[in-house]
């Protein structure tokens, strides 16, 4: 559904939105009990059986938004529990980072094969000659498929000349690369934090909007009204999200408006980690570490670590280009506090890191930002002349793509080693890299870069971005383009890191 503005789409900005004022207005934060009205209107239940549950929902969406836990269903609380606690300028939030609204869930069934009205009762019937288990007859002149027996294995699907039959599976399931959505007592969605990676892709996939991440947009605005030196760090992949009108210039200008200090490129870490890894590659490769994989997405490296042990020692230690930003920053801000603005869920966990913690003090996605855009009522075609952004080269800018990351370092190793032999493999979801680390583990990959993507697209099919990937990629590609450097060699901030670049 990424990229398709749907009444989920609609209620998840409404609620950022609602959140973003309640911490501008300040007060009395016990209004949040009138948001689920305000958001779902009238008597009469819109998307589901029940007003009442509609807002149900809605109110521990807003919990999540402030950062809160959901509220256990057999015990009584009012949606402001604990919010008073949370008004503060600072992170408040404890892991599970991404959580089930367990009524909200409308516990689908699990991955299974059905046969629809195309089967026509063919005299071949290749479905029932291709199951392995015999599931698989014919009834009434009709393939059957009896669930008892099936392994769900798809071949009969796949034989069928109707397409007669089909896939059913949870869509939070179908997209989690891991495996890690199950079910509960009651067969609703339940997720196995042991296997999450914290990508966010069930968030966005669950039509019945039962999935969401917790947020800290409201510990984030209480900290801009402060008025103390806040500084953004925007993600490569912000190019294009918020709007024809909203130039990279225009959003660095919009972010002024909203009470930060300054805004620096996350590109600028891209461009220094690129240049580090290309080093790696070329001198560091060796029997023990016989390829080097990236280490930017870290749904993509938790996975390894978590899966892969065996070969978790080949992903790169380099900051991420969101920690080395940060330690740029703070060199040059001793006093600033460092937002990291970017397109997933992940990276929240990551700075909660014990590493990291004392880098970045927030983190928001996009689609969380333009709630503060909105509830600040920002408009990108009053702004004029914004003020440019200059900090990277267009092989940091490219990161938020899938391919850009290895493309940087490539380009690099080109430069310097012009000699050298540079051979590439790259994954984009979950699934398929898995499927990389999979032969790197068989020894199928010595030599070689291996870059991961937790999502589809890369960074621009983020769990937290709100344009459909196709467009957000052309928009990154024309900003990358628009860079003085093409090359990370050519960025302005080389030696800005200890050289050791202390390794996460």
């Amino acid at each position: 559904m990424k990229g398709i503005y749907t009444p989920v789409t609609k209620i998840r900005r409404q609620i950022f939105q609602e959140i973003a004022k309640l911490a501008f207005e300040g007060g009395d934060y016990s209004r949040i009990e009138d948001i689920p009205y305000k958001i779902i209107p009238g008597e009469i239940a819109t998307y589901r059986d029940s007003v009442f549950k509609e807002r149900a929902i809605v109110g521990e969406r807003l919990r999540l938004a402030c950062g809160l836990d959901v509220r256990p269903a057999d015990k009584h609380a009012p949606i402001s529990q604990g919010i008073e606690e949370s008004a503060i300028d600072e992170l408040v939030y404890e892991p599970p980072l991404v959580n089930v609204i367990p009524f909200a869930c409308e516990a689908c069934p699990p991955k299974q094969y059905y046969v629809t009205d195309n089967c026509r009762g063919c005299l071949a019937h290749p479905c029932v000659s291709v199951c392995p288990v015999k599931a698989v007859s014919l009834k009434d002149g009709k393939s059957h498929i009896d669930k008892d027996k099936c392994i769900k294995c798809g071949r009969c699907a796949e034989s069928c000349p109707y397409n007669a039959i089909v896939k059913f599976e949870r869509p939070c399931a179908a997209s989690c690369g891991v495996d890690a959505i199950e079910s509960d007592y009651l067969g609703r969605a339940k997720i196995n934090y042991d296997k999450c990676v914290s990508c966010g892709q069930c968030l966005v996939n669950c039509p019945f909007s039962a999935i969401a991440d917790k947020s800290q947009i409201f510990q984030l605005v209480h900290a801009l009204k402060e008025g103390k030196e806040i500084i953004a760090e925007i993600a490569p992949s912000f190019v294009g999200q918020f709007g024809p009108l909203a130039t990279p210039q225009r959003v660095k200008d919009a972010l002024i408006q909203l009470g930060f200090s300054d805004v620096y490129e996350v590109a600028i870490g891209a461009d220094l980690g690129a240049i580090a890894e290309a080093e790696h590659y070329v001198h560091g490769l060796s029997e023990e570490q016989p390829f080097m994989a990236t280490s930017c997405c870290p749904s993509w490296s938790v996975m390894a670590k978590k899966f892969f042990p065996e070969i978790a020692h080949c992903v790169s230690t380099e900051l991420t280009p969101m920690v080395a930003t940060a330690r740029i920053i703070k060199k040059e801000h001793p006093n600033a506090r460092v937002v990291f603005i970017g397109p997933c869920a992940s990276k929240k966990l990551e700075a909660l890191r014990r590493t990291v913690r004392s880098d970045v003090d927030f983190v928001i996605t996009y689609e969380e930002l333009m709630g503060i855009f909105a509830a600040k009522e920002i408009d990108f075609g009053q702004i004029e002349d914004a003020p440019e952004m200059e900090d990277a080269t267009g092989g940091g800018r490219g990161y938020g793509v899938a391919g850009g990351v290895a493309g940087a370092i490539e380009a690099v190793i080109r430069e310097r080693y012009p000699d050298v032999e540079v051979k590439i493999d790259r994954a984009e979801g979950l699934f398929d890299c898995r499927k990389m680390l999979t032969l790197a583990k068989a020894g199928k990959r010595k030599g070689y870069i291996l870059e991961g993507m937790a999502c589809p697209g890369g960074c621009i099919g983020g769990a937290g971005t709100i344009e459909p990937i196709k467009k957000a990629a052309a928009a990154v590609k024309k900003f990358a383009d628009e860079a003085e450097h093409h090359v990370a060699t050519g960025s302005d901030y080389i030696g800005e890191l200890p050289e050791e670049h202390e390794h996460k």
